[in-house]
């Protein structure tokens, strides 16, 4: 690698944080990474072609002030898109009603209906479009 290429892409990684981060393999790495715009917010902080120009070899989005990465699958290497069982991804924010209107209008499908629960937060669940399960929570304000 040329030194140019080496010093863009140590400007354009993430700083690194402590913590979980979720790293998803969609089937359309392209097509999730615009609707994790439109329906969580999310903000591109590095995204990085294959060399086939059309899939993403990874890319990083902020969401919520946390990171999740993701890339397209590569059945070719050995990496199916398989899809998820078992997780969930939460985003516990300020304003639920807001975050959850944008998710559902987006074009989320509502698998636990928004409201309040039992431990004192509004909570509910969604499913995007790719099989990914996404939990909101919001502590309402005393």
């Amino acid at each position: 690698m040329s030194e140019t290429l080496d010093q863009a892409t140590a400007e354009a990684a993430p700083k690194t944080t402590g913590g979980a981060v979720p790293y998803l393999a969609p089937p359309d790495g392209r097509a999730a990474l615009e609707f994790y715009k439109k329906a969580f917010g999310a903000r591109e902080v590095a995204v990085m072609p294959a060399d086939d120009g059309k899939r993403l070899m990874h890319a990083c989005l902020e969401v919520n002030g946390a990171y999740v990465m993701m890339s397209d699958c590569f059945p070719e290497f050995g990496a199916p898109f398989v899809p998820p069982q078992g997780i969930s991804i939460h985003l516990q924010v300020e304003d639920g009603e807001a975050w959850w209107k944008r998710a559902v209008d987006a074009g989320c499908e509502v698998t636990m209906p928004y409201g309040p629960q039992f431990w004192g937060d509004h909570f509910g669940e969604v499913k995007d479009p790719f099989g990914f399960k996404w939990s909101i929570g919001c502590t309402p304000k005393a």
